[in-house]
């Protein structure tokens, strides 16, 4: 009976190291994956500013176009703009997205940048309402597929409040067709506007790179109970 359970706890004990083992091998996977995404990223963002359509004809093959560098040219609809939450160097306030029309009729959603919250209404920044034909450089976003998280509240059209880019609850809020909006979005880039506000060039790469450490907290645990059970053994043993 003692050595059935000396063998079940040893086969007991190699699965287990067996499985931590595992789980660094996949966080070191990972932490190829997420390697391989930010040289990616930071390619993308240093190539020369693709064109609207470029980016649109990427969309619609299914290509990756997140944090293209890309420009547009057009007229913003300033009277259509959309506030999204949110802070900048512990300041609350918000992010500006306000519809380009392009020169074909269609429309192109531009993070415009930040402005704090007593800046939300825009006759208190009439300097940096552009008009005319507006060249805008900056990065190409992809749109949202869903809402990131149930933690994040709902957005609210009816006070011009929101908590995540939902694409088609913009259209709708703002009267624009849905088929005109192109899907995706363009974050501006830090050029300056008259007045100073909205401060462009908000645009945050936040992709958390901690795989090596929870490649390194498995594989020790793997080797801590290896020594452990080890040491155990040979004192049975003696």
């Amino acid at each position: 009976m003692r050595r059935f359970k000396l063998a079940f706890t040893i086969v007991l004990t190699l699965a287990a190291i067996a499985v931590l083992i595992g789980l660094g091998n996949w966080q070191m996977h990972r932490l190829a994956w997420k390697e391989s995404l930010l040289a990616a990223i930071e390619e993308r963002r240093h190539q020369p500013p693709e064109t609207s359509e470029e980016i649109a004809a990427e969309v619609g093959s299914g290509a990756e176009i997140d944090y293209k560098a890309m420009t547009a040219t057009g007229t913003f609809l300033n009277d259509k703009e959309r506030h999204f939450l949110a802070t900048r160097d512990g300041v609350p306030g918000y992010h500006v997205y306000t519809p380009l029309q392009l020169s074909d009729g269609t429309f192109l959603f531009v993070n415009r940048g930040f402005v704090p919250a007593e800046k939300k209404d825009p006759a208190t920044r009439m300097g940096g309402q552009l008009l005319g034909e507006q060249r805008i450089t900056g990065l190409a976003r992809a749109r949202l597929a869903g809402r990131p998280s149930s933690l994040v509240p709902d957005n609210d059209p009816v006070k011009n409040i929101f908590y995540w880019k939902d694409l088609d609850a913009m259209a709708a809020s703002t009267g624009l067709p849905q088929e005109k909006v192109l899907p995706f979005f363009l974050d501006a880039g830090p050029e300056p506007v008259p007045g100073g506000l909205p401060v462009g060039g908000v645009t945050e790469i936040d992709l958390p790179n901690n795989h090596l450490q929870y490649a390194l907290t498995w594989y020790g645990l793997a080797a801590t109970l290896a020594v452990v059970s080890g040491l155990a053994f040979l004192r049975r043993k003696r």
